[in-house]
């Protein structure tokens, strides 16, 4: 599964990405310039604004690049080992003086409750704003190839798709992906401005549909993270089984034992709050990962597949026998994620897990010294992902065939390799768990502890020792997921159904209606008035959302198929994993719901 980590990237490329993540402690609970969630803004003043800030930072990004330097090969790697620090504006060129973000925000504290904002110059607003934008687009590339490096499963889906579906597929939902992600630039830099700041992906929807809608957004998140942190725990389970058996293939530890070492683990490394103090630890887990990919490659090149683990997760039909590959589809009983579409549709599942890191875009863009760029980050990145997954997934299953395993590390058969790859695996697991959890839990936090229960922000002493209560409570319900179904490829393929396919297509496709529309809707006579902060409409209904529609007709009209093509998608994964479950669960694998069994 993906792996989120946090490079330290400065130098060329700015300050420390995650020093002020939006998601990071420094920033939970902690006043932002404008009142980003105040009803009474119109979609109109968001874009006003944006306007005006895009424009602005296109004039300091061409000071910033003559200052610096433009992007080179050499700034990129540099960047990427640099120390962060603190990343200061300089006075613009109308003179108005800089301050720190902290002056703006005790400033801010002065403006009237009706959302107008008092006591804080525009300059002020910039400057708060900004100096929680420290990346450029080369950092942010690390950012998205690392956030999703970590192609374990893709040899197994190749498996049950075959060599031209696999492929084929693999490139459309690669392009699609890039495409979502278009769109998510876009509408961020369409709507996200200095005075009201974009923190991420409920906050793009909000602008556009309500806060109802931002709160089914981040109540998904929240609950995505925390079935990766139950998938984490069942597939670094499945390591510590391994592990335990020894050379000869022995008992080894109580499966649902092996869960429990790795909660324990991971519930007192979650204790961390910072996201800061993971940087370092993090950028190791990426090479670490790149370490384990050219073992696995060399291994399954020079020795027979791990028969034992496919035949405990698969059943007798995947014990040892000649291997298979398929230029089209497998035949009956020759794939382990189930039979013609069921099984290539549980493939499908794990291969949008390569392209799952739309959901976490625009944390990536609030993050941007210039925005603008971020395409350039998107392709590199996408190509990037695009070419090592492929490569990865066809050269094991070109050695493995059916017999590919998820993850691969667990289905080399040579003991010694076996148990390198998962040491490392459970080292590269138990950062991804924690910072999975950390995130996923401060998500629930704000939404739902802070915003309904008005629990206190994690910035006060009550509310570390509430977070160092809520902790293992969290890891507990992932413990419980995860030992109840320890079946790794159905329940991580159902997550991918339904969390990951929704975030990466349907649900920029339905941003896309809604954004493309309101905004072409708007007539030249409805313009926003800074001074009484109103529009006046010219008309609203249906009428106003046919104008908009018809302005972009084929365009619409794509994403509305677009969006019909990720529901049918989705449906359709689930349906197959869950029918996957069925059949793991009628006695084909050897693990059960709290069980001693292992799966490996």
């Amino acid at each position: 599964m993906s792996l989120p980590v946090a490079p330290m990237i400065d130098g060329e490329e700015g300050g420390d990405v995650r020093r002020h993540s939006a998601l990071s402690h420094e920033h939970v609970g902690a006043v932002v310039p404008g009142p980003t969630h105040d009803p009474s803004i119109t979609l109109a003043e968001y874009m006003y604004y944006a306007e005006i800030t895009r424009a602005e930072e296109v004039t300091a990004n061409e000071r910033y690049v003559t200052a610096q330097g433009p992007t080179t090969l050499k700034s990129l790697i540099k960047g990427r080992f640099s120390k962060g620090h603190q990343h200061t504006e300089t006075p613009d060129a109308t003179g108005d003086h800089a301050i720190d973000e902290k002056a703006a925000a005790e400033k801010s504290a002065n403006g009237s409750g009706d959302g107008i904002i008092t006591g804080v110059t525009d300059a002020e607003w910039k400057q708060a704003s900004r100096a929680v934008r420290t990346a450029g687009w080369g950092g942010v590339f690390y950012l998205i190839a690392t956030d999703i490096l970590g192609p374990f499963s893709t040899p197994w889906a190749f498996a049950q798709m075959g060599y031209g579906p696999g492929i084929a597929l693999f490139t459309v939902f690669g392009a699609m992906s890039g495409y979502s992600g278009w769109i998510m630039w876009k509408a961020f830099m369409g709507l996200d401005s200095d005075r009201y700041p974009l923190r991420g992906y409920g906050d793009i929807y909000y602008r556009v549909f309500g806060p109802l809608a931002r709160h089914l957004i981040n109540f998904s998140q929240g609950l995505q993270l925390l079935l990766f942190v139950a998938v984490l725990i069942l597939s670094n389970g499945q390591s510590i089984s391994q592990i335990s058996q020894g050379p000869n293939g022995g008992a080894g530890i109580c499966f649902v034992a092996c869960l429990v070492i790795f909660l324990v683990a991971g519930f007192l490394l979650g204790q961390i709050r910072t996201l800061q103090r993971f940087s370092w630890i993090a950028n190791i887990a990426v090479y670490l990962n790149l370490l384990i990919i050219f073992i696995c490659m060399g291994v399954v090149a020079n020795s027979l597949p791990n028969f034992s683990a496919t035949q405990a997760s698969f059943g007798d039909t995947f014990g040892p026998g000649p291997i298979y590959k398929y230029a089209g589809t497998p035949p009956d009983g020759m794939a382990s994620g189930g039979s013609g579409f069921t099984g290539s549709m549980n493939g499908l599942n794990q291969a949008v897990y390569s392209y799952g890191g739309c959901m976490i875009f625009a944390a990536f863009m609030a993050e941007m010294r210039h925005p603008h760029d971020f395409w350039k980050s998107l392709l590199v990145a996408q190509t990037f992902i695009y070419v090592v997954y492929m490569f990865f997934g066809l050269f094991v299953y070109s050695y493995q065939g059916q017999y590919s395993y998820n993850p691969v590390i667990q289905g080399l058969s040579p003991y010694h390799w076996q148990t390198a790859c998962n040491i490392m695996a459970l080292i590269t697991g138990l950062i991804a768990a924690a910072l999975y959890g950390n995130i996923g839990l401060k998500v629930l936090y704000v939404e739902v502890f802070q915003e309904v229960f008005n629990a206190p922000p994690l910035t006060v002493s009550r509310g570390k020792w509430l977070w160092a209560a809520i902790i293992p409570i969290y890891w507990a319900i992932a413990f419980v997921i995860g030992a109840a179904i320890p079946q790794f490829s159905y329940v991580s393929g159902f997550i991918g159904a339904l969390f990951i396919l929704s975030f990466t297509y349907t649900l920029p496709a339905l941003l896309a209606l809604g954004y493309w529309i309101k905004k072409d809707a708007m007539t030249p006579e409805e313009r926003f008035d800074p001074t009484t902060r109103s529009v006046s409409y010219v008309d609203s209904g249906f009428k106003r959302f046919m104008r908009g529609y018809m302005k972009k007709p084929f365009f619409n009209t794509w994403n509305v198929i677009y969006l019909l093509g990720g529901l049918a998608t989705t449906a359709l994964g689930m349906y197959s994993s869950i029918e996957g479950l069925i059949g793991a669960f009628s006695g084909k694998s050897a693990a059960t719901s709290f069980g001693c069994g292992t799966p490996v």
